[in-house]
């Protein structure tokens, strides 16, 4: 291994745990408003968008990260037309919910202008012009303070966000408090998905503490993980609705849904891949369930990386 540290990207997956990867172009460096930005070339996983020291997303598995994100979700609403995203810089959670053509109206929100801003000049791939189409609305604010104020409600709202660091600009949207004024902006069948942070078995804290927080206020909550090599392991999301049930939905509707929907793009996700990802194994179900941490606004949760 070349020693040089200049041409290693280290991506500490956690306090014990570092990856290492080449890097073979740095397209971008610099800080934001909000967080620090890298959007770099690896030898491992292609282009890479960097934030705050971890991969948010690389080329090579990105779709892995957003069909789980988005499609469970869009699939199991009988027919979603509008459509909530916090975060997502890179474009491409939009991407995959502009995929329904039954969608009518998606509002993003990224609080950090400067990141998608960067996202589209160095990794259009990523969107695929999703910024352009019509039923996109962009804004960037506080989501948090876009929800208190909108008279709105929508089908499905996802959380893509990067996990709560103390300085970061996330971490109370991940509270009880947030996912109460998510729930009210929900209709009938609304659905809403988070990213929850790593389903590896010894860094369970981040991921159980959304699914315990998500339980006291909705009471179909279901965890679910898939492998996304490029954060070091298997990656946690959590679906929760008032009254959509995902583990109720067989495989061959799943198949049926995205065959009537013409959703021909899909890399990973089918029938077979929302039954695997719902199947937790025994031992993944009880630690969450041993597991009680609430986030709240007076005691958020912070994911120290460094």
């Amino acid at each position: 291994m070349d020693s040089d540290p200049d041409k290693w990207f280290y991506d500490r997956v956690s306090q014990n745990l570092i990856q290492l990867h080449s890097i073979e172009d740095v397209l971008h460096s610099g800080r934001t408003k909000f967080q620090s930005v890298e959007i770099i070339r690896t030898g491992s996983y292609g282009l890479c968008l960097v934030l705050d020291g971890r991969i948010q997303s690389s080329e090579i598995d990105e779709f892995v990260y957003h069909e789980a994100l988005v499609q469970p979700a869009m699939i199991v609403h009988p027919y979603p037309e509008r459509v909530f995203i916090a975060g997502g810089g890179e474009g491409a959670t939009l991407r995959e919910v502009l995929s329904h053509k039954t969608v009518t109206r998606a509002v993003m929100i990224d609080i950090d202008d400067e990141v998608v801003a960067l996202c589209q000049r160095f990794m259009p791939d990523f969107s695929r012009g999703s910024f352009s189409d019509k039923r996109t609305e962009l804004y960037h604010l506080d989501a948090r303070d876009y929800l208190a104020k909108c008279r709105e409600q929508f089908d499905i709202m996802i959380i893509d966000l990067p996990e709560p660091m103390e300085e970061g600009p996330a971490y109370l949207l991940y509270t009880r408090e947030f996912y109460e004024l998510v729930r009210d902006k929900l209709g009938d069948d609304g659905i809403i998905c988070v990213q929850s942070g790593s389903a590896s078995f010894n860094e369970l804290l981040n991921f159980a503490a959304v699914y315990n927080t998500l339980k006291s206020v909705f009471p179909i909550v279901c965890p679910y993980q898939v492998d996304v090599p490029s954060f070091g392991g298997p990656w946690g999301f959590c679906f929760a609705s008032s009254k959509l049930n995902p583990v109720a939905i067989s495989p061959a509707e799943v198949d049926k849904r995205i065959s009537d929907r013409a959703l021909d793009g899909l890399k990973l996700y089918d029938g077979l891949t929302h039954q695997n990802m719902f199947s937790l194994p025994k031992h993944m179900r009880s630690r969450l369930n041993d597991m009680t941490r609430l986030i709240t606004d007076k005691e958020p949760l912070y994911i120290y990386h460094s």
